[in-house]
C-alpha cells in the first residue's frame, strides 16, 4: 500500500496494492498492522456504512459532534466521487480549509478523514457505491453539518445544481458555526 499525507495535516490518502489477473482482482481494504507500520497508528473502526447514488448527488458536509465525533476511512466500490474534507479544528492552522480527492472503483484510492473534519462527496457517475468505516457509532443527537456551497469554504464542486437533500440544503453556514473540535 502507498500512503500519502494530504496537504492538510492528518488527512491520509491510501493507494492499496491491487493484484489482478484474468479472474478479476484482490486487495486488502484495511490491515491494522500495515497502518501501524506505515501511518504510526491504526484507527479502531466500529461501524461500516454504504450508500448508492445517482450521478450528481451531493451528500454533506457532515460530521458528528463530540463525544461521538467520527474518523472515516472512505472509498468507492463502483463509480466515482469527488470527495471533500473540511478542517473544523479550531486550533489548526488550516481551519476552514478543504482538501479534495477523486475516489473511484477503478483507482481504488481510499481517504482517511479523522474526527474534527467535515466530510462530503459529489457522485460523478450513476450507480456509485460509496463505502466507509467509522471510528464511532452514529448518534442522531450529535449529527451536524455545514451547507455544501458556503462561500467562506469556497469549495469548487464542479456543479451548480447538484441533487441534494433538504437536510443538506438547510445546514448551517460556516460563518455561524461554533466548532466543538
Amino acid at each position: 500500500m502507498k500512503i500519502r499525507r494530504g496537504k492538510i495535516n492528518d488527512l491520509i490518502i491510501i493507494e492499496p496494492d491491487v493484484f489482478g489477473d484474468n479472474r478479476g482482482y484482490f486487495f486488502e481494504s484495511f490491515n491494522e498492522n500495515d497502518w501501524r507500520k506505515e501511518v504510526g497508528f491504526a484507527p479502531k473502526f466500529v461501524q461500516d456504512n454504504e450508500s448508492m447514488s445517482a450521478k450528481g448527488v451531493l451528500r454533506g458536509i457532515h460530521f458528528q459532534n463530540p463525544p461521538d465525533d467520527q474518523g472515516k476511512l472512505v472509498r468507492v466500490i463502483q463509480g466515482s466521487v469527488l470527495d471533500v474534507a473540511v478542517d473544523l479544528r479550531k486550533n489548526s492552522p488550516t481551519y476552514g480549509m478543504h482538501e479534495k480527492v477523486v475516489l473511484s472503483g477503478k483507482n481504488k484510492k481510499q481517504f482517511y478523514v479523522p474526527a474534527g473534519f467535515g466530510h462530503g462527496f459529489l457522485t460523478l457517475e450513476d450507480d456509485t457505491i460509496f463505502s466507509y468505516k467509522c471510528t464511532e457509532y452514529y448518534n442522531p443527537n450529535n449529527e451536524s453539518g455545514i451547507v455544501w456551497n458556503d462561500p467562506k469554504l469556497n469549495i469548487d464542486w464542479g456543479v451548480n445544481s447538484p441533487l441534494i437533500s433538504d437536510k443538506d440544503r438547510n445546514q448551517q453556514k460556516f460563518s455561524n458555526f461554533a466548532t466543538p473540535f
